[in-house]
Order: structure tokens, then C-alpha cells, then sequence
């Protein structure tokens, strides 16, 4: 660490560490030996290998994988290279047969004029004259094409951050800022939209592409700035990792962050996503915003008078906060103050942990040290191109981030949706693929037993002000924002004065208020004491040292098991079964291996030996788990997946029933997962043709949904046409 960045965080941080040079060059040469395992250079040789992966997965016709391969070999080809021209032109190819038209015409774009050989292009200017044609032909049938992005000629918004009426920010000394609701609301009701002001995609998560044979990760299927799914990504012009939907997500992200993150790229996936995401928030912000949200956080911490809970700061509809007389702004919108604002939670972390961080900032900022200051920083460089004293700043903003993301950080899901091989049924699940920062979403406190509902929207998107009432700015549905940005809904109705509250992971219907009090106090730094917990404590007041577990049961009886330290005991008296914890563990590791090897069977279309498999587990399961146990659930999900893929309906919608119980058990009965799960089931009962069953599953689905994805989502417009088809 080099002395003035030590010196800078004893002074800013005021925690005692040891004054000496806590970094050596063989350190700084350890981590560069490992960065190159992460190596994101061009390689022409790496680009030939994706681009003959490619052509064997275009002859068994799997262009979605194909695809993928071709972007690959794009990232990695050289610029106006052969091999890149090769890689778009296959591209193209893939893209057509996927019905992707002005994708396909953008590809050959730039096979041309990355110098396709000659002798080739009439094959380029025929499948041209194609995609033409079936776009003329989507146009006169009034039909948009797949995929289609907005044109650049829209105007763009610099914020979709906003809130409805009847939604405050409150200050007070024990729950700091928080939300409530000044005005009723009814469950499903849109009570804010906040956009991240930074987000990180998480590398190396698999992603089977459609045809369940090939495995990507996610850095390959989204684009590394707005996070929308793509096929035909456009690569950094000088790494081979980053890419981007779209030219315009490229250079947004070039000028925002990444024309600094470029040259230490491999650095940043051996770092991890947090430093990344640190590093991250405060280029965007740059020198300016920095200097001036640590004055205003100054100001701020000067009055301690500052904040009354008979004074609350407002927001109105537009998410803006509306001035009080006396008292300074508590709640700042998606500006950077409103990041910078945020705690860091200094004095909580542990002295290791601070010590761990202070590390892992200063061999960062060690490193960028090797290049020039982005934009946003380059007032810190002097005459001769070296950075000035002052650039310890970034250094400083980047370590307080990477406090503040310990607490703050959001991960961001999205639904995977597959279909089945053979059949018309989806499965899905939901992946975290990114972790961002949200300012205003991260002002909400906790509950295990939330009160409102999260849903992440990527890509291109309309900010439309006018869903909340009262608006008197104009119709905005044409100002369009590329980006992140995650939308709370209501999940029960509100009396005003109610807070609205979010879980930040633990909930009640999935752990016990033990495990989610330790998990919540190691992460977050504060005992819960919300209404679920404070009843659940109420209710096992009996016994310190026992507790029911959650869905396993007597061997013999079939009564609830209590957990004790080392063993499970029958919680009938007259019973004295017990088994001891590391048995249970160990069959409840032999369900979960024989579940992988159903789906591994499944992958490779071998659905009645993965059947045999999983009726073997099912019947070990009812030994000693209730059917609200996850694994039941898992099982009978399996299960009827293996029917769908046979076509045997029937069977497929009785095993779904059954994981239906435990999902319940497990997410609640006003939880998006239960919505899904009743949208396989509708899916089941219609292509089974029994219309009673589909009409009876199909308004459970609807509620569930409308009240977490919204009145527009694709599983929700699916399911209308179903009824329609029906009725």
C-alpha cells in the first residue's frame, strides 16, 4: 500500500493499523501471475476455436449455441481481422435462422467492413436479400420483429427513478431513513422505481442454452452494461470480455467506467464483484460529484439536529424531495449523493475486515496506477501525464464504497425460462445474475414477513411517470433508458402510516428466527425484531435449546422432529425415536445427488431412467420429510418435468400439485415462486386438453403474477390467451 493512501485512510477512517508498507512488488507480481489465468486479451487463435465450435453446433442446427460461439470468437478476434469477419458473417447465419432479421443485417454490416473474403460475398448479399424480405413482410403483416431495440433517435431519460403519491422518507434515530406510506395501498400497487446507479454482472454462472445441451455463462448471454439478454453482442474494440448489446450500451459504459477498467480487466475478476462494483460507482461519479457529495455529507453530519421525525424530507411523485424550511435533504434521489450517503457502517466491520478491504483498495488502486485517469478524473493528472497527490480520493471513495456494499448491495435476478425438449411446457428458475446498487431502494429496513415485492427490469425500457396518479408532467412513455432498474410493488394491502418494508434475504417462511437473527446481525449489523420474529420468539419461548425442524419427521410415528445440538428426537412424548444430525444430513445429500442425476439424465433426453431415479428418491424422501420440505418439492418438480417431457399430462399436473405444497410451505401463498409454479400447472392442464382444470389454476396464476411481474408480463399475456382459447 503506498504510504499516502495509508496515511489517508488512518486520517479518514481514524482506526488504528499498523504504520508500515503492508504490500511488497512480489505481491503485486503474486497477483499478476494469477490475473493471467483471467487473461482478456485478443487472441486470434481462441476466436478460430469459438468460430469451429460454432460451425458444429450450427450443423445440428442449434443456433442459439452457435450464436453464443460466434460472439465469442468476436470478442476475441483481432479488429478488421479475417477471423473477425468470418466469425460475424457465420453469425449472420445463425441469427436468420433464429428469425433475428435486423440482427442478421447488422452482422453482415459488419462482416463487409471487417474485410469478408470476396469470393464469399455473394453468399452474404443473398442471405442480405432475405432478411430484407422478411422484414418487408413482417412490416405489411403489422408484426414486430424479434428482439427489435428502439432507434437511437429516441430521447433518453437521465433518470427512471420515481415514486408514487402517498410515499415518504422518514428519518429517526432507531430505524434511520425509511419509507411509509402516507395514503392506503392495496396489494400490487407500484410504490417505487429506482434505477441502479451501478451494477457488476456476475461471471462463470452457468447458462444452458435452449436445447439443454450447451453451457454458457452469463458474461456470454448479457450485456455487460444494461444486463438485457442478447445473441449478437458487440465487443469492446480492445478486450475480449466486456461486450454490449448494442453501440449504444458500449459507449455508455466506455465513457462511464470501462475506458479505465479496459486495461485491468483480468485484475477485476480476480478482485471479485465488489471491488469491481466499488471502483465502479465512483468513476462514474468522478472527481466533481465525489468532492461535492463529501462537503454536502459534511454539512450534514455538522447538525445533529438535523433529522426529526415530525419533520419528515417528502418525495413527490416524481421521486424529487420537496424542501422543508428548516431542515437540510435526508433523501436524495439517484443522484450520487444519494450513494455516498449511504453508510459504510465503519465502526461495525471487524478490524480484520477493515484491514481486508483497506488491502484489496490499495492494490487496486495500485494497479490503475498503470494507466491514465478516465475522464470523469483527469483534472487529477498534471502536465506530464502522472497523477497528482490528490488522486488518493479515488482510493478513499472506492474503500468507503466497498464498505457501504456489504449492507447495501442488491443482487440482481432474473427468470430463466426453458422449453422442454419435445414438449410445450417451460421450466424455469430464477438466477442472480449481477449485483448492483440501488439509492433509493436501499433506504428500505427489513422484515422476515415483507410487505412489498421486487422485480428487475433490463435493457431498454420507458419511463412512464403517468402509471402514478396525480402526475401533471405530461405523458413520458417516449423517453426511453437503458440501464437497471428493479420496481417494489406492494405484496399485501397498506394502511397509511405503515411501513413499507423489503427482506433482505432471510424470511420467515424459509428459516428459523434463530438462523435468520444470526445471519441478519453477521451481514447487516442489527437484531431483527420485526412482527415475524417477534412472534416466533413469543411461540418457542418453551425451550432455549429446542426447536422444531422445519419439514423432517419421525421415521416410526411420522410426528414432527425437534433439533437438538447434535441429534433430531420425536416431538411425541410416548416416541422415543431419535437420529443423530450428520445421518440426516447425509440422506438429505443422497436426495439432492440423486435429483443431479435425474436432470443429468434429463439433459440427454433419457426421461424413464431419470424417472426410475427419481421414484427411488421420492420413496426415500416420505421416509423422513414431510411433503413441506424443499427437497419433497424439488422432487415432484423433477418429476413432473420427466412426465411433460413423455407427454403424460396428467401424471406431469399430479406430481405438480404436490410441489405445489411446498413451495407454499416455503415462499407463502402470495409468492411470485407459487405464481409460477400455478403457470406450469395451467400450462399442464391445457395441453393435457382438460379445460376445467386449466380455468380453475389459470386466476391463482393471474393474481400472483399482476402482483409481482406487473399486468405485462410475458407468463401473464400467455396465460390470457389461454383463457381466451378456452372460453
Amino acid at each position: 500500500m503506498c504510504k499516502n493512501y495509508l496515511n489517508m485512510y488512518l486520517i479518514y477512517y481514524r482506526e488504528p493499523l499498523i504504520k508500515k508498507r503492508i504490500y511488497s512488488p512480489d505481491d503485486l507480481n503474486t497477483l499478476s501471475i494469477i490475473s493471467d489465468k483471467y487473461s482478456v486479451k485478443k487472441s486470434p487463435e481462441r476466436a478460430s476455436e469459438f468460430r469451429e465450435q460454432g460451425n458444429l453446433s450450427f450443423k445440428v442446427k442449434d443456433y442459439t449455441a452457435a450464436a453464443l460461439f460466434y460472439s465469442k470468437g468476436i470478442c476475441h478476434a483481432d479488429k478488421n481481422a479475417e477471423q473477425l469477419s468470418l466469425c460475424y458473417a457465420n453469425r449472420s447465419a445463425a441469427l436468420f435462422y433464429l428469425s433475428l432479421y435486423k440482427e442478421c443485417l447488422e452482422d453482415i454490416r459488419q462482416a463487409l467492413e471487417a474485410g469478408y473474403p470476396s469470393h464469399l460475398r455473394d453468399k452474404l448479399i443473398t442471405r442480405k436479400t432475405a432478411c430484407l424480405n422478411q422484414l418487408s413482410q413482417l412490416e405489411k403483416s403489422n408484426t414486430p420483429a424479434p428482439n427489435n431495440p428502439p432507434p437511437p433517435s429516441q430521447k433518453r431519460s437521465d433518470s427512471l427513478t420515481c415514486t408514487s403519491h402517498g410515499v415518504s422518507v422518514y428519518f429517526s434515530p432507531g430505524k434511520g431513513r425509511h419509507l411509509l406510506a402516507t395514503e392506503n395501498k392495496l396489494a400490487g400497487e407500484v410504490v417505487l422505481v429506482d434505477e441502479a446507479y451501478g451494477c457488476v454482472l456476475i461471471p462463470g454462472i452457468k447458462l444452458i442454452t435452449e436445447t439443454e445441451k450447451t453451457v454458457f455463462d452469463t458474461e456470454d448471454r448479457h450485456c455487460h452494461h444494461c444486463l438485457s439478454r442478447t445473441l449478437s453482442s458487440v465487443p469492446c474494440p480492445n478486450c475480449s470480455y466486456a461486450r454490449y448489446c448494442d453501440e449504444r450500451c458500449r459507449n455508455e459504459a466506455w465513457s462511464q467506467w470501462h475506458q479505465w477498467e479496459c486495461a485491468v480487466g483480468a485484475d477485476l475478476l480476480v478482485f471479485g464483484v465488489l471491488p469491481h462494483l466499488a471502483l465502479r460507482v465512483a468513476l462514474k461519479a468522478g472527481q466533481k460529484e465525489v468532492r461535492s457529495a463529501k462537503e454536502s455529507s459534511c454539512v450534514m453530519e455538522n447538525q445533529p439536529g438535523l433529522f426529526k421525525r415530525d419533520s419528515p424530507a417528502r418525495l413527490n411523485f416524481e421521486g424529487h424531495y420537496t424542501k422543508s424550511s428548516e431542515h437540510t435533504d435526508c433523501y436524495h434521489g439517484n443522484s450520487y449523493l444519494g450513494i455516498y450517503s449511504l453508510l459504510p457502517h465503519v465502526g461495525e466491520h471487524s478490524p480484520s475486515l477493515r484491514f481486508l478491504l483497506a488491502v484489496t483498495t490499495a492494490t487496486l488502486y495500485k494497479k490503475l496506477q498503470g494507466g491514465p485517469p478516465s475522464d470523469m478524473w483527469a483534472s487529477c493528472e498534471d502536465d506530464r501525464g502522472a497523477w497528482k497527490p490528490e488522486m488518493s480520493m479515488l482510493g478513499a471513495t472506492v474503500l468507503r464504497h466497498l464498505m457501504q456494499l456489504r449492507c447495501n448491495a442488491q443482487a440482481v435476478t432474473a427468470i430463466r425460462v426453458t422449453e422442454e425438449t419435445g414438449t410445450s411446457v417451460q421450466s424455469s428458475n430464477e438466477i442472480r445474475i449481477a449485483t448492483a446498487i440501488f439509492p433509493v431502494l436501499s433506504l428500505l429496513n427489513h422484515s422476515c414477513s415483507p410487505n412489498t415485492s421486487i422485480f428487475f427490469t433490463t435493457g431498454f425500457k420507458t419511463n412512464q411517470l403517468t402509471q402514478f396518479s396525480g402526475s401533471s408532467q405530461g405523458d413520458h412513455s417516449e423517453t426511453l433508458h437503458s440501464g437497471v432498474t428493479v420496481t417494489l410493488r406492494t405484496s399485501k394491502d397498506l394502511t397509511a402510516g405503515q411501513e413499507i418494508l423489503h427482506c433482505y434475504g432471510p424470511h420467515c417462511s424459509r428459516m428459523t428466527v434463530k438462523e435468520r437473527q444470526r445471519l441478519l446481525l453477521e451481514q447487516y449489523f442489527f437484531t431483527c425484531d420485526c412482527v415475524a420474529c417477534q412472534r416466533e420468539q413469543t411461540e418457542n419461548k418453551t425451550s432455549e435449546d429446542v426447536n422444531t425442524a422445519l419439514g423432517l419427521k419421525c421415521g416410526k410415528c411420522e410426528q414432527p422432529l425437534q433439533a437438538y445440538v447434535e441429534r433430531y428426537v420425536c416431538s411425541r412424548p410416548s416416541c422415543s425415536h431419535q437420529i443423530a444430525s450428520a445421518e440426516v444430513q447425509k440422506k438429505l445429500q443422497g436426495l439432492q445427488n440423486l435429483l443431479d442425476q435425474a436432470f443429468h439424465l434429463m439433459e440427454r433426453d433419457r426421461s424413464d431412467d431419470a424417472l426410475r431415479i427419481l421414484k427411488s428418491a421420492s420413496s426415500q424422501a416420505d421416509s423422513i420429510l414431510t411433503d413441506t420440505h424443499p427437497v419433497q418439492g424439488e422432487l415432484a418438480d423433477a418429476t413432473a418435468r420427466a412426465y411433460a417431457t413423455n407427454g403424460d399430462w396428467s401424471r406431469a399436473a399430479s406430481h405438480l400439485k404436490r410441489s405445489i405444497v411446498a413451495i407454499t410451505a416455503q415462499y407463502g401463498e402470495d409468492s411470485v415462486e407459487l405464481g409460477q409454479q400455478f403457470f406450469k400447472l395451467a400450462q399442464l392442464h391445457f395441453n393435457g386438453g382438460d379445460r376445467r382444470a386449466t380455468l380453475s389454476v389459470i386466476p391463482k396464476a393471474c393474481r400472483l403474477l399482476s402482483l409481482h411481474c406487473g399486468p405485462h408480463c410475458e407468463e401473464l399475456q400467455e396465460l390470457q390467451e389461454m383463457e381466451h382459447c378456452l372460453k
